[in-house]
């Protein structure tokens, strides 16, 4: 077995209880708009802009549940567009990454650091791991080959957790690249 199901992540938010309650008031809880295919994560109704030195992207949601850390992932056009330097990185390495600003209907929060490009991943339990032959932090490509854009996806880290579904994840301005619309799997190579 080597083919997985490629979803694409588009720009959004991450947030911590205390920055939700400094954007959106005190004691507000993320409300659910629809379940994602990670089990446990979901797009919320809650919307932020987030400010760059150069320009805004309005209305960006926010995903929740709420986190540990605030994280913003965009595109590296997204990145050019608020005029930030955002690394590619894996989710939750924010040290040193771009620092921006979220606008809520209640307040504003300046982040340090914390906007990053996220780097393509493929989400796998331990089980499907050991079906496809792979390991946590093993790197592998990725073959679309059933897109109007045939492209091969180098440099994909693998990611293993009971928590996650078999799903790999790239931003907009890769399944763009590809023309990668509806349902599309890919295939893996070692």
């Amino acid at each position: 077995m080597n083919k997985i199901l490629v979803e694409t992540s588009a720009r959004h938010v991450h947030v911590t209880q205390e920055t939700l309650e400094i954007l959106f008031g005190k004691g507000h809880e993320l409300t659910v708009k629809k379940y994602l295919s990670q089990p446990g994560q979901f797009a919320s109704e809650e919307k932020v802009d987030v400010v760059g030195p150069k320009n805004t992207i309005s209305r960006v949601s926010i995903l929740g549940p709420v986190r540990k850390a605030n994280q913003v992932e965009v595109s590296l056009s997204d990145a050019r567009t608020l005029g930030v330097q955002a690394p590619v990185r894996e989710s939750g390495d924010i040290a040193g990454s771009a620092a921006v600003k979220l606008v809520g209907p209640c307040g504003e929060v300046e982040l340090t650091e914390g906007c990053i490009a996220a780097k393509r991943h493929i989400h796998l339990t331990p089980e499907d791991a050991k079906e496809y032959g792979l390991e946590n932090g093993q790197i592998v490509s990725v073959v679309l080959n059933d897109t109007a854009r045939p492209l091969i996806f180098g440099d994909v880290v693998v990611r293993v957790s009971e928590k996650f579904s078999a799903a790999m994840h790239i931003d907009t301005d890769e399944s763009n690249a590809a023309c990668a619309s509806g349902t599309v799997y890919g295939e893996i190579f070692k």
